[in-house]
């Protein structure tokens, strides 16, 4: 019997391998449990139906390729792509294993201390809220400006400040600008604030007057602990024809120009700081006018002064700063005897004590009390000796309400005759409420007695007043106010009583 040859043998084994992984496959099929219900149909797929007998009947060129034994095969798998396959899949759509239940159970490692939970966030401070009706002020490069401007009429029913019958009272027109400066650069401060005005009275126009005063601060950072300040001052004024210094009965009121300068540098050691200051104070008057067309002169009252101070201060907490100072200075006057016959020049030495507080920044403020000698190149008055002190407290008790309290002590010169100087003394009280965020009403009062050495001479000066602010926009605002001012002097026929009432429209930027 002839010998069958290899590759029949090769085939035959071939085609029986092939049938059995075919049946073992079907078997498989059968025995596998179906998927739940819920399982889409393009993933389940279903078990292939039994081949044709032909298909297995594979040939030597198939069995080497045998991705021929499936293809061309029936399948239940769409073709199309699944509905919502762009979309994720919901888990209510497909409840399959989830990869979290394969995960073991991770062990706790006894003996570690449990770590605290980390502490709350800081709570921020809030920002101070803008005023709606604050002025937005023009900027000039890195400086920006806050100009003003009132214009008001009212009435006043002692215009010259005079006693008795003689006073006439008048409506007036008041016209006031004013102008704030702030500069904001990295390093180095500019900063003033200058205010001017004119009233003028309708049915007495030799008691018009202008008024006004200003300044303008200057710091220039040297270093981090040394700093240069410049300052420049004006004020501008009027006497009141009753005036003890005014030796006759003047028409009008004279003018009284005063202006200076300083400068000062500060350095800081540590928590000590140094300030030394030198300063030049010019103030000049006007000549009265007599009803007759004379002239009463008051070149004499004409003088500058120089001065020299040193202050030292120590910051204790960063709320509490108190300080030491010393100033010495020299008046100068134009002429060197006055009309009297008196050499009013002087020289004079104070020392004060004080500090500046705050405390919860609610209460913030400067106070200070010293001692004042001067002494006169004249021998026949004697030195002036006398407590000086300033005060500037500013209480906050609630948002709404501002508390404004003000004094100063001081010694000053006078014309009159065998009298040394005066001893001035004044305070003030401010309170503002806001009743709403753009209505504000204002008390004012205040009190100041001046007092002429050795002559027995006193004045005792009080005023009481209102004031009512309504801003209608940023730009602009209402005002109105009152004020009651009286006089009480020793000296006959110089008492005297004012009301005043006027009301206007402000304009600012």
């Amino acid at each position: 019997m002839p010998r069958p040859s290899p590759s029949l043998l090769l085939t035959g084994v071939a085609a029986a391998s092939l049938m059995l992984a075919a049946s073992s496959v079907d078997a498989q099929q059968v025995r596998r449990t179906p998927l739940r219900p819920s399982v889409p149909a393009y993933v389940a797929q279903q078990p292939v139906p039994d081949a044709p007998a032909a298909s297995l009947s594979a040939t030597p060129d198939s069995v080497r390729d045998p991705a021929a034994l499936i293809q061309n095969q029936p399948t239940t798998v769409s073709r199309r792509p699944p509905p919502y396959a762009s979309r994720p899949v919901r888990a209510s759509g497909v409840r399959g294993v989830t990869q979290r239940q394969f995960r073991a159970q991770q062990t706790g490692v006894a003996g570690l201390p449990t770590t605290p939970p980390p502490p709350p966030p800081p709570r921020r401070r809030s920002a101070a809220e803008e005023d709606p009706y604050a002025a937005l002020g023009l900027r000039l490069g890195n400086v920006t400006l806050k100009p003003g401007l009132t214009s008001s009429v009212g009435y006043d029913t002692n215009p010259q400040r005079t006693a008795g019958s003689t006073r006439k009272s008048s409506a007036f027109g008041r016209l006031e600008g004013d102008l704030d400066v702030q500069s904001d650069w990295n390093v180095h401060e500019l900063k003033g604030k200058l205010r001017g005005g004119y009233s003028r009275f309708f049915r007495d126009e030799n008691a018009s007057r202008p008024d006004g005063e200003g300044n303008l601060d200057l710091r220039l950072d040297a270093s981090r602990d040394t700093r240069i300040l410049l300052e420049t001052r004006a004020k501008i004024d009027t006497q009141r024809p009753g005036s003890p210094d005014l030796t006759a009965a003047v028409i009008g009121r004279p003018l009284v120009y005063q202006y200076g300068a300083s400068a000062g540098v500060t350095h800081d050691i540590n928590r000590l700081q140094m300030t030394l200051r030198g300063s030049v104070d010019r103030s000049d008057y006007e000549d009265g006018k007599l009803s007759n067309g004379g002239i009463v002169s008051q070149r004499d009252r004409n003088q500058t002064q120089v001065g020299l101070r040193l202050r030292a201060s120590y910051e204790v907490t960063p709320g509490f700063r108190p300080f030491v100072q010393g100033e010495v200075d020299t008046r100068e006057f134009d002429q060197a005897v006055d009309s009297s016959g008196y050499r009013r020049s002087s020289d004079g030495a104070t020392l004060r004590v004080g500090s500046t507080f705050e405390i919860s920044r609610q209460l913030t403020g400067e106070i200070s009390a010293g001692y004042q000698d001067r002494k006169y190149d004249d021998a026949r008055l004697r030195d002036l000796k006398g407590f000086v002190g300033d005060a500037a407290i500013l209480w906050s008790p609630t948002p709404l309400t501002t508390v404004t309290l003000r004094g100063t002590s001081e010694l000053g010169d006078t014309t009159i005759a065998g009298s040394s100087g005066t001893t001035a003394r004044r305070v003030s009280l401010e309170i503002a409420h806001a009743l709403r965020r753009n209505l504000t009403v204002t008390g004012v009062a205040s009190f100041g007695r001046t007092e002429y050495d050795g002559q027995g001479l006193r004045e005792d000066f009080s005023s009481v007043g209102a004031r009512v602010e309504y801003k209608l926009t940023r730009t602009f605002s209402v005002r109105a106010s009152f004020t009651h001012e009286r006089l009480n002097s020793t000296a006959q026929g110089s008492d005297y009583t004012a009301n005043v009432a006027q009301v206007g429209l402000r304009v600012q930027f």
